[in-house]
């Protein structure tokens, strides 16, 4: 368990712009009834490589015009059971830290894992995490946005690589 002290400011920089922590595996599943609306479970961590990305990101993701309807985080290393708990339901995601899933009606409908957020820019994750709201966290889901995968441009069809 890391030093209370020590994390309380990463803690802050997510609940100072609205993140309502979770704190025990009753939490978790308090917001998953909340069947009818979109959550996002931030997996908040020390790891200064990956989480000093993503919280930057999250919040800088805020100020998307759609947005999910519950922001919630925990911290693995501290809050040790509702972390567990909310990874149960990142099913056929291994546990990582930093993650952050978003949940619509209930079940998860995106995960950004921690090898997604390691070597981004705060630029770049902002831009996945507001094509994720932008599809999933409007009225009803937008099939029409595209999720932003920053390495797609890197993708190379077989054609291509002939030449």
């Amino acid at each position: 368990m890391y030093d209370p002290l020590m994390v309380q400011p990463m803690r802050d920089e997510l609940t100072r712009v609205g993140f309502e922590e979770l704190r025990t595996p009753e939490e978790v599943d308090d917001l998953i009834k909340k069947k009818e609306e979109t959550s996002l479970i931030f997996i908040n961590s020390v790891c200064g490589c990956a989480a000093g990305i993503a919280r930057p990101s999250v919040v800088a993701s805020l100020k998307n015009e759609i947005l999910p309807q519950n922001l919630t985080t925990a911290f693995a290393g501290n809050d040790v059971e509702a972390v567990e708990r909310a990874r149960k339901l990142f099913v056929g995601y291994p546990s990582s830290s930093p993650s952050m899933g978003l949940f619509r009606d209930g079940k998860l409908v995106h995960m950004i894992e921690r090898h997604q957020i390691e070597g981004q820019t705060v630029e770049v994750l902002t831009k996945m995490l507001t094509s994720v709201y932008d599809k999933y966290c409007g009225e009803q889901v937008d099939e029409s946005v595209e999720i932003y995968d920053p390495f797609a441009e890197l993708q190379i069809t077989v054609e291509e690589a002939k030449e």
